[in-house]
């Protein structure tokens, strides 16, 4: 039977601790070993993963339209900062884009992004700055037409400060719904990320205005550590 350095038996003991530890190495910072060590023990990127996902944040618009449903058959999306796609793997066969589904209406989704993103059927990419003048009359031509669901997961490059950080992408969700609101039809949803932090209650008040309903979540999928959560407007008043 097995001693251990006590020279107790460690049969017994129960399950090993299968925590991926990650060694610190030189030339990297302790923030990155922890981001490292933090991703590779995450149950949401080892599920990513094992389900063909492109990231775990394809689990967040999915709980996101489970308790919405926001992302149904026939429906007109347009994702903001697309890349790397794991919204659109989520909301193509929600809104039955490659006409999968007999008798049901077939969606169109249109994902834009500062880069190239890889092609997945049922969705059309494009590189564009959203936030360039004309972007909104782009988005409704490929659309052929108005969206019914303006959605983002961006965010903007982190400074390590946590206010400036807060206030950066407030202001590109804040720019991200003055664009739905040009592209959205009457009736429609706009979905986007944003990060607690006491600066977006104007964002909050804009939203209200042009919105039936406005409600803000933290998908369970989002990292408890994380001010991040999701504001979810319906009913857009055109």
């Amino acid at each position: 039977m097995a001693k251990g350095p006590d020279g107790k038996n460690t049969s017994g003991r129960g399950q090993r601790d299968l925590t991926v530890k990650v060694k610190t190495a030189r030339g990297r910072r302790n923030s990155s070993t922890r981001w490292l060590q933090r991703q590779l023990n995450d149950p949401y990127v080892k599920r990513a993963q094992a389900e063909g996902y492109r990231g775990r944040a394809a689990f967040k618009i999915m709980e996101l339209d489970d308790k919405f449903r926001f992302l149904v058959n026939g429906a007109r999306v347009v994702d903001l900062g697309c890349a790397p796609g794991g919204w659109a793997q989520v909301a193509v066969p929600r809104i039955n884009a490659l006409g999968e589904k007999p008798g049901k209406a077939v969606g169109r989704f249109i994902g834009v992004d500062l880069q190239e993103v890889e092609p997945l059927a049922g969705a059309e990419f494009h590189v564009l700055d959203f936030m360039e003048d004309g972007a909104d009359d782009k988005v409704k031509e490929w659309l052929g037409g108005r969206a019914d669901v303006v959605m983002s997961d961006m965010a903007a490059s982190s400074s390590g400060h946590k206010q400036t950080d807060h206030l950066r992408i407030i202001a590109l969700c804040e720019a991200a719904a003055y664009l739905a609101f040009d592209v959205l039809e009457e009736g429609g949803t706009f979905v986007s990320k944003v990060l607690a932090g006491g600066a977006e209650g104007d964002l909050q008040k804009l939203l209200k205005q042009r919105f039936t309903k406005v409600a803000n979540v933290k998908p369970p999928a989002s990292r408890p550590d994380s001010s991040e959560k999701f504001v979810i407007a319906t009913g857009f008043r055109g």
